[in-house]
């Protein structure tokens, strides 16, 4: 087995701004104490196997990262130098392909393509002069992936065990006018304060996002169960003979599994409810959550959203409506929004949450937040105002 497989180290856990905190307590439910963490990161220790796990269950992280290398660079000569002294014979074999992407804000590079192509170079001289053959690499997330963070002088280079983002979980075939990603809805979920027994009501639908992640959460399903390829799989010694511990190949079954084993039972997840005023976004979000294998847990309706079915019991309404950002303007979005606060008064036992990037609109609701939570919803900073009974 190769020795990357059995090695104890720092894993980082990449998330998008605001959801860090989120991703920090879904490592410490896992059972890992973390180390240190920062508006989009979060590192706990572990390994390969580790890593496994955390890319089966994270729900609000983007990727799982290994750090091979931490230097000061100044220029593209500097990457190339020491991403030419990582031992990467010990993570990648000559006989796989491997991608490398990343972030780069360094103020001496004009097309950030260019410290991509460097450090492959640079990988795949590393692994001819060892192996005596080069790999092949390229655009894609099929093979092995290298994670580069430049900030001006600070380089980190990584082994992304990820490689496809955790957000993109396969189901959102219809992703519809304004989607919402799949981290940033699991994480207005859990920022809710949603008790996973209780029902969850989504009105404006939209693609049914936040609904099909609420059903996953309440089935206590791995988001990525249904995924078939991660960057880790594409890692030297995956494939190799089974060990006295099985094989990584063999773990990773075990891994699914084990999760597998986990779910919740029908009777034991609650009344999920989504709806929209439109016919086409209902039968899309259906589809949606058909892919996610959480269809007969969501139970769809075409109504306007004040209309929308409340099963009896204390619950959670959820509305994700336009911000007057990329969808219509604010001052034809006001009466919407003054409409969602006469909605939120009649609740009886119900408590209402709303994430929007606009803070006029958010005024018109005429009710104060219990709690909000900062967000962004790709370029967009948002908030999610949390509303409590009196």
């Amino acid at each position: 087995m190769a020795a990357c497989w059995t090695q104890s180290g720092a894993i980082a856990l990449a998330c998008g701004r605001g959801l860090a905190s989120f991703a920090r307590r879904e490592a410490r439910a896992l059972g890992y104490e973390v180390v240190r963490d920062d508006e989009s990161s979060v590192e706990i220790h572990g390994t390969l196997r580790d890593a496994m796990r955390l890319n089966l269950w994270l729900r609000t992280a983007h990727r799982v990262l290994v750090p091979v290398a931490r230097a000061e660079a100044k220029t593209i000569d500097h990457l190339f130098k020491h991403a030419a002294a990582v031992p990467w014979e010990e993570w990648l074999s000559p006989d796989s392909f491997f991608t490398v992407h990343g972030v780069v804000h360094n103020d001496t590079i004009r097309d950030t393509r260019l410290p991509m192509l460097r450090v492959k170079d640079a990988i795949a001289d590393r692994l001819r002069e060892v192996h005596g053959r080069r790999p092949d690499s390229g655009a894609g997330w099929h093979g092995a992936s290298v994670f580069i963070l430049w900030r001006e002088r600070d380089l980190r280079l990584f082994i992304d065990t990820t490689g496809e983002p955790l957000s993109r979980r396969g189901y959102r075939q219809w992703p519809g006018a304004a989607p919402m990603q799949e981290t940033l809805a699991a994480a207005c979920v859990m920022a809710s304060g949603w008790d996973w027994h209780a029902p969850f009501v989504v009105p404006m639908c939209g693609s049914g996002t936040p609904a099909i992640e609420a059903a996953l959460i309440a089935r206590h399903r791995a988001p990525s169960l249904r995924r078939d390829r991660f960057a880790f799989m594409a890692l030297a010694g995956f494939d190799d003979p089974a060990g006295p511990d099985g094989s990584p190949a063999d773990w990773w079954r075990a891994e699914r599994t084990a999760a597998v084993a986990a779910e919740r039972p029908d009777a034991d997840v609650p009344p999920i409810i989504a709806s929209d005023s439109s016919a086409e976004a209902v039968r899309h979000a259906h589809e949606n959550a058909r892919l996610a294998g959480v269809e007969g847990d969501i139970r769809f309706s075409v109504c306007d959203f004040t209309a929308t079915p409340q099963p009896p019991g204390r619950g959670m309404v959820f509305l994700n409506p336009a911000y007057g950002e990329r969808l219509g303007d604010v001052e034809a979005l006001a009466p919407l929004y003054r409409r969602i606060g006469s909605f939120f008064k009649g609740l009886t036992d119900y408590r209402g949450a709303v994430l929007t990037a606009s803070p006029r609109l958010a005024r018109e609701i005429g009710l104060r937040a219990g709690k909000q939570f900062p967000f962004y919803n790709g370029p967009l900073e948002c908030r999610l105002l949390v509303f409590y009974k009196t």
